[in-house]
């Protein structure tokens, strides 16, 4: 049963992106902030802001505004920051090397477990506090580790498979760097998956930029 029923996705992927900019508020001193100056950081309107909060309560105060600390945290509540949900890493290629060098992931509410390749190249290797693990050990950590979050950075010729032994192996969600559409090819299984597909991003900007011209 969901917690908030009725939330929708949209709802969901603006709060995160609240969380994101109150933290950058908070490394910048700013303690209180109007829904007006809010909004002018973050590009929604006021209203679009107290609507999506008020969907878990509202926490602002008439003539006040929200406290910059305050808020985050709520709203880190609510996003399951705090649970650090246990993740493993598979694909220690160029993408993968980047989002464990480079990604947050104990701010962002999770904890990296475990990182896997298949190349004898890189089995073996120590990446930050990693040591990278053969991808033929994943069906025994997971048993033993209980992870929730996959990150896959693999070929797309493997992830059918990967994600289907996976799944059967206790993996809730998918966050997902290859081309492979988990969520179209899974619909009957009981996962969560973000697909993130760069060359759409790109190509949205693209075409934006085309039309300014």
């Amino acid at each position: 049963m969901a917690k908030f029923p009725g939330v929708s996705m949209s709802v969901t992927r603006r709060l995160s992106r609240y969380y994101r900019c109150l933290g950058e508020l908070k490394k910048k001193g700013i303690e209180r902030i109007s829904s007006r100056e809010f909004a002018e950081i973050i590009g929604f309107s006021a209203s679009q802001i107290r609507q999506d909060l008020n969907c878990f309560g509202g926490f602002g105060q008439q003539g006040y505004g929200y406290n910059v600390s305050a808020l985050q945290y709520e709203i880190g509540r609510i996003l399951g920051v705090e649970k650090k949900l246990p993740a493993i890493l598979i694909g220690v290629g160029n993408m993968g090397l980047a989002l464990i060098n480079h990604v947050g992931f104990e701010q962002l509410g999770f904890k990296l477990t475990g990182v896997f390749d298949s190349s004898p190249n890189l089995i073996g290797r120590t990446v930050k506090q990693f040591t990278v693990r053969d991808t033929a050990e994943l069906r025994p950590f997971c048993k033993q580790n209980n992870p929730a979050i996959a990150i896959l950075c693999v070929p797309e010729s493997a992830v059918h498979e990967l994600v289907d032994n996976l799944s059967d192996w206790g993996i809730k969600g998918f966050w997902n760097f290859t081309p492979y559409n988990i969520g179209v090819a899974f619909k009957d299984k009981n996962i969560m998956v973000e697909n993130v597909h760069i060359s759409d991003s790109l190509m949205t900007l693209a075409y934006l930029v085309n039309e300014s011209l």
